[in-house]
């Protein structure tokens, strides 16, 4: 199983919003390596949801429950479907991921424009300990 970040604009869509929805179309993704990532995404997945924006702060945890399909207003690009887990206990701000020694390769960080990224087993397990959260 691989772990997912996957930002949005919580003016749009929150994390509130898909635990009040009980489930989303993730869509919207125009970024060729986004694309790939979620091209890799598969059912089961466990996924970070983050507040990008004035919040700029991983909120809240969630799985991949459909995989990649095309993007119902594009397909040239594609789409994944997400049910919410739960909140964080304590969300955690990305300047509390920069700060953390442990993190200077994650992918947030060295590519922060990208909207999906991949997290390693080591970085989920840092980030939920900042987050105050077990699996």
């Amino acid at each position: 199983m691989a772990t997912w970040l996957l930002k949005t604009e919580p003016s749009a869509y929150s994390f509130a919003d898909l635990v009040r929805d009980k489930k989303a179309v993730w869509d919207g993704i125009r970024n060729p390596e986004a694309r790939n990532n979620l091209r890799a995404a598969k059912k089961g997945d466990l996924v970070l949801v983050y507040h990008t924006g004035d919040e700029r702060r991983v909120v809240g945890l969630g799985r991949i429950t459909r995989e990649a399909y095309p993007d119902p207003a594009d397909a040239d690009w594609l789409a994944v479907d997400i049910a919410p887990g739960r909140a964080l206990a304590e969300p955690v701000t990305l300047g509390e991921l920069k700060a953390e020694k442990k993190l200077a390769d994650f992918a947030l960080i060295r590519r922060s424009r990208l909207s999906v990224v991949p997290v390693t087993d080591a970085e989920l397990g840092v980030i939920l300990a900042l987050g105050k959260t077990k699996l």
